[in-house]
């Protein structure tokens, strides 16, 4: 197996790093050796988070250089073009269309960037869904992560590892329920 890459991106509480564990989790389920890195920046205050993920039958680092990622996982579109660089050009972008303004922004100093879905679509192959809706409807906005990650799951075709088993190890059995129609309804909404 060749060595693969993700970068899963966006705003502190969103739940990028546990969407990184239960990816993890897979895929060393499935043989592979996982690295994995976290930056959470100043995430408590609603700053950005990311999350490197390398995967494959032998890696030596979970860093991803400029141009590397296979896969990019945005959880707010803006963070998507925060992270661009990072994905490869034949990549793919799993991109959260959902806007949560950062502090300046929300504080009226500078306004929300125009076009980031429309920048990202122009440069990569995306698959774009209003996560943060669809939890909604689910019941919880906080699934909106495992609806992204059903979407992912779905992107790089890791339909051999039974990603619902390792959820239910995963996640607080409190939750279990509703992650697994979270994730249902990302893989299926893409």
């Amino acid at each position: 197996m060749s060595t693969k890459s993700a970068i899963l991106v966006g705003v502190g509480g969103q739940g990028a790093i546990l969407t990184a564990k239960v990816l993890v989790n897979g895929l060393m389920k499935a043989g592979c050796d996982v690295k994995m890195s976290e930056v959470h920046g100043m995430s408590q205050r609603g700053g950005s988070v990311s999350t490197q993920v390398h995967w494959g039958d032998k890696v030596y680092s979970p860093v991803i250089g400029p141009g590397a990622a296979d896969l990019l996982v945005a959880f707010e579109k803006m963070e998507a073009v925060r992270y661009a660089q990072f994905l490869k050009p034949d990549g793919v972008a799993v991109i959260n269309d959902y806007e949560l303004p950062s502090a300046t922004i929300a504080a009226g100093l500078e306004e929300y960037p125009a076009g980031c879905l429309e920048a990202m679509e122009a440069n990569f192959r995306c698959l774009t869904l209003n996560a943060a809706q669809i939890a909604a409807e689910l019941g919880n906005p906080k699934c909106m992560n495992i609806v992204l990650f059903g979407a992912m799951t779905k992107a790089l075709h890791f339909g051999d590892i039974d990603w619902e088993d390792v959820i239910r190890e995963t996640v607080p059995a409190k939750f279990l329920e509703l992650n697994l129609a979270a994730f249902r309804a990302g893989r299926d909404a893409v």
